[in-house]
């Protein structure tokens, strides 16, 4: 066990906030030396995770997910439970942080003691969530938070990585309904276990009645997300806390439908020989991008491909041969 970790560890367990945010940090880095460290601290932390509710949420930009979060936060934590978020945000493509600051966008959450909020940048990765977010999640879980939410970058395809590390996945959608129903991604909708309509207050009232009742007739026609159970669409008002509770009511209802059928543990299963294929893969990137031979000739392989005198599958044979030695 490295001194650093070895220093960090014990102060992590106690659910020490600084300890888990200098350990996030930590297994965020890119440095060699750091990734030893990590990769011991994880498997010190592993025993003592998994005990949470793993809950992802996503929604289109400006649909209140932030707001949502802290008055969902807040209902969690008058229950007595302990709360993580993970928020990723959009990456700068000019520094690489993050650009929208979720502390910010939180103040009353991220001044509760039962809470932890950590904004992490995407840093390009596809999936919406961050390179390193379940191991992030993992830590969180052996500090004894018993509820975690990831909140990922917007509404894409690219984004459905998150429903492979969490339990449960809330799709935030503003009140909409007819033609606006084509603006959201299929692929996102089919994997919603829950669909919430936010901003069901004042004047958008009968408008967010108007899109449950399209939602709810929209999900007939697609596949429901788990066994025995069907997406529920739900209006709530984050603003002003109405509706919140019957959200966590419909997430205990679904936590408990998935441990009884045994969904849960076999999606817990997947979601682990998941990560461990897409550690390969990075791996596997990562070492074919800093072979000195490979970088050697990538910019001239690039530029040809650029100017059209070769295809991209011819090209990436070449260089994936000259790696493997083939």
């Amino acid at each position: 066990m490295p001194p650093a970790t070895e220093d960090l560890a014990p102060a992590l367990f106690k659910g020490d906030r600084r300890a888990l945010a200098r350990a996030i940090t930590l297994i965020e880095s890119t440095r060699a030396d750091h990734r030893g460290q990590a990769e011991a601290l994880i498997e010190r932390a592993l025993p003592k995770s998994g005990k949470s509710v793993r809950i992802g949420i996503t929604g289109t930009p400006g649909v209140g997910k932030s707001t949502f979060i802290e008055a969902f936060g807040l209902h969690l934590i008058g229950l007595g439970r302990k709360v993580a978020v993970l928020a990723v945000d959009p990456s700068s493509k000019r520094g690489g942080g993050s650009i929208l600051g979720d502390k910010t966008r939180m103040p009353r959450l991220s001044v509760s003691p039962g809470a932890f909020i950590r904004p992490s940048p995407s840093a390009g990765t596809l999936g919406g969530v961050n390179r390193r977010t379940r191991e992030s999640m993992l830590l969180c879980e052996a500090a004894g938070f018993d509820t975690l939410i990831v909140e990922t970058v917007g509404v894409g395809q690219s984004e459905t990585d998150v429903a492979d590390m969490v339990d449960i996945f809330l799709l935030l959608l503003a009140p909409a309904g007819g033609d606006d129903l084509q603006g959201i991604k299929k692929g996102i909708v089919e994997l919603a276990d829950v669909i919430i309509i936010n901003k069901a207050d004042g004047d958008l009232k009968p408008a967010a009645s108007r899109a449950v009742a399209d939602y709810r007739n929209a999900l007939r026609l697609i596949r429901p997300p788990a066994p025995d159970w069907t997406a529920e669409v739900l209006p709530i008002s984050a603003q002003e806390g109405q509706g919140i509770a019957e959200v966590w009511q419909t997430v205990l209802r679904y936590a408990a439908i998935m441990s009884g059928n045994g969904a849960h543990a076999a999606r817990r299963s997947a979601q682990s020989r998941a990560a461990l294929w897409r550690e390969i893969g990075d791996g596997l990137l990562d070492a074919f991008k800093g072979d000195a031979a490979t970088a050697a000739r990538l910019g001239e392989v690039e530029a040809d491909v650029a100017k059209g005198k070769t295809s991209p599958p011819v090209a990436a044979r070449g260089l994936l041969q000259a790696f493997l030695g083939k």
